[in-house]
């Protein structure tokens, strides 16, 4: 068994976490992403930015072969992370995915309780030795996703009670309580409320203290509040990457700047 396990040490933002070397992507006959090329460092936040359909969530699904499920996609090139290269035939998607935590665009609570949302993975993935432990990882995962103290008094009602902002930070808390190492996000705020997206932009800015967290999203002004890199992505290309600020005050593209400026997308 390939050892996903060696995945992450003690590391700082510098450092890369995710390299992915000529990544191509096709559903069937299309060529949705392009000889994408690119290093995501650890312990930051990183931006996907662009038109609609232009591969930014095509390629954010490639990072935990999320893409695997669907039969007429084809993903070419090398992903890497910590340096172990995940489409390798000996790496289980499973074991991946709790390594590589993703949260959708929708809120999607299981219809569980609040407790056995975020007790699932562990769970599964046999992190616990007995109640204690599911007890504590349950804690610490609601705690860590900043939504214990509106929770902890009803654990177990069903999570589908919540409020959108609620059930989104359940998910959130649902997507780490298993340790990943990465935290994929596709456009987590686009269903929510200005104070519920605050609630859940304040989350990220702490996440990424511990995690390496990537957000496909549609707002430009979202990934300028809450990223330090951002990639514009554009017609299945990776046009330009690179510091946020740069990106948004200096971009060396004029695609990047077009859109930035609203002349495309």
């Amino acid at each position: 068994m390939y050892d996903i396990a060696k995945m992450g040490t003690d590391v700082d933002q510098n450092t890369t976490k995710i390299s992915a070397r000529n990544v191509q992507v096709y559903y069937g006959d299309t060529h949705a992403i392009k000889d994408v090329n690119v290093e995501i460092g650890a312990r930051s936040v990183t931006a996907f930015i662009g038109p609609s359909g232009c591969g930014k969530s095509t390629f954010l699904r490639c990072i935990n072969r999320m893409n695997d499920t669907i039969d007429v996609c084809r993903v070419d090139g090398d992903i890497l992370i910590d340096g172990e290269d995940i489409y390798d035939k000996r790496v289980d998607p499973v074991q991946l995915r709790a390594k590589v935590g993703m949260v959708f665009q929708k809120p999607n609570p299981f219809p569980k309780s609040i407790y056995d949302n975020i007790a699932y993975g562990p769970r599964i993935h046999g992190l616990a030795k007995n109640k204690a432990d599911l007890d504590e990882i349950v804690e610490k995962s609601l705690r860590r996703g900043a939504i214990w103290n509106e929770v902890k008094d009803r654990l177990h009602a069903p999570g589908t009670g919540l409020s959108g902002g609620q059930q989104q930070r359940l998910c959130i808390a649902r997507a780490i309580a298993t340790e990943p190492e990465v935290l994929l996000m596709d456009e987590p705020c686009s269903a929510l409320d200005p104070i519920a997206t605050a609630q859940v932009e304040e989350l990220i800015d702490e996440l990424r203290n511990q995690f390496s967290v990537v957000i496909v999203t549609h707002s430009m002004q979202q990934a300028a509040r809450v990223s330090q890199k951002t990639a514009f992505f554009h017609l299945g290309n990776l046009v330009e990457y690179g510091d946020t600020s740069q990106i948004f005050t200096n971009p060396q593209d004029e695609r990047t700047e077009s859109y930035i400026t609203g002349r495309i997308g």
